[in-house]
């Protein structure tokens, strides 16, 4: 069963921070990272092969290759169920239980 995949304005913004920061140097690295990350989210909405996240009612998956982790979530919306891309943390990042890195 294949669930849609939303993106949170949250989640477009990190990966937009990301992927600038990366273009400033390395434009076609950052079109990787792109691909590879937009990659994971719609694998997701395939199979949701994450696991339970640092902040209750998340889940994590990791970007194979990749520093980054997807956040998310699953939602209803019109009696159909979706994943919910919520934030795109690269791993070096602060992140204790309950909060997102600052």
């Amino acid at each position: 069963m294949s669930r849609p995949v939303r993106w949170s304005i949250e989640a477009q913004t990190d990966l937009a921070d990301q992927v600038a920061y990366i273009a400033r140097d390395n434009p076609a690295a950052a079109r990787r990272l792109a691909d590879a990350i937009d990659r994971t989210a719609l694998g997701l909405g395939d199979m949701s092969t994450g696991r339970p996240g640092r902040v209750a009612g998340i889940y994590e998956k990791s970007v194979t290759g990749l520093p980054y982790i997807l956040a998310y979530a699953f939602t209803q919306a019109g009696g159909e169920e979706a994943v919910a891309i919520v934030r795109v943390i690269h791993t070096s990042r602060d992140w204790t239980a309950e909060r997102w890195p600052d």
